[in-house]
């Protein structure tokens, strides 16, 4: 018979599980974020930041290792607490945003790949030819704008606008 006393009753001191979540999550998230945008693979920074903490807080309570179920859920909450609390942040200040979000770089111009970003990210050259073969453009030449969106996708303005222009339908009458 399990001793529910040590399943429920917490273990370590609320304020160092909320302390401790709080140095980890806000820690974590200034290092990704000096990591680059390439590293996130289709999801925003902060979304695999979350995805990491709350797998590696809720880990210990569900295997067993921690000491209480509840050292586990006020880690979880206090990460899913900074989560928000930087989303928010993010939402009403400009100023935040700019720090902690990640923003579009622009790729390639009129044409022209910008080698800096591709030194700062570690991208090579075959790996944004890929890109844009994958858009269905097989030269650089016909691509306006190209950029390194936040969740380390690329998105491509191609320089022929009016394939990009509404068709408009043939008149019956």
């Amino acid at each position: 018979m399990p001793d529910w006393q040590l399943v429920f009753a917490p273990t370590v001191p609320l304020t160092e599980s909320l302390i401790r979540g709080t140095v980890l999550f806000l820690s974590l998230l200034i290092l990704m974020r000096v990591v680059g945008q390439r590293e996130a693979g289709g999801l925003g920074i902060t979304d695999v930041l979350l995805v990491v903490l709350v797998a590696e807080a809720a880990a210990p309570g569900l295997h067993g290792e921690a000491s209480s179920v509840v050292d586990a859920l006020v880690l979880v909450g206090t990460i899913l607490f900074w989560s928000v609390c930087v989303d928010a942040l993010a939402y009403r200040f400009p100023w935040f945003a700019r720090i902690v979000k990640a923003r579009s770089q622009p790729l390639i111009e009129n044409g022209k790949l910008n080698r800096r970003l591709m030194r700062r990210e570690f991208m090579t050259t075959a790996e944004v030819a890929a890109q844009l073969r994958l858009h269905g453009i097989d030269d650089i030449a016909v691509v306006e704008r190209a950029y390194l969106e936040p969740n380390g996708m690329i998105s491509i303005l191609p320089r022929d606008k009016r394939s990009l222009e509404p068709v408009e339908p043939p008149n019956t009458e």
